[in-house]
């Protein structure tokens, strides 16, 4: 399992399970439309709870610099006006729930393997 790479970690809370499905298909439009082409961009993750009250959008990227590359380089303001539309057209209630900067790096990951007999 690699634990390389840099992420940012979109959270929002939500009113309903459909306005989480909603939330999910937009923020995967607007990976798709401003973010994934980027250097060093990896992937995005959306994970939904099974209350239907969280979305969780994990982007991962090479290094910290990729993200910094974006930051610097891509159409914020643009990106930022489609999330906003994004927000504004949900048929619910949708809130961010990050403060400060959401980037993160993997400290440690387990993973599978043995069951350890006896302690």
């Amino acid at each position: 399992m690699s634990t390389d790479g840099f992420y940012s970690i979109i959270d929002y809370t939500v009113d309903s399970v459909d306005t989480q499905q909603e939330l999910k298909d937009a923020f995967a439009e607007i990976q798709e439309r401003w973010v994934r082409f980027y250097p060093g961009y990896r992937s995005a993750r959306f994970h939904v709870s099974t209350d239907g009250t969280r979305v969780y959008n994990i982007v991962h990227w090479g290094r910290e610099a990729d993200y910094r590359n974006f930051v610097e380089t891509s159409d914020t303001e643009g990106r930022m006006a489609a999330i906003r539309k994004v927000l504004e057209g949900l048929s619910g209630e949708a809130e961010a729930r990050m403060s400060g900067a959401p980037t993160y790096t993997v400290v440690r990951e387990v993973g599978p393997g043995p069951q350890r007999l006896g302690s």
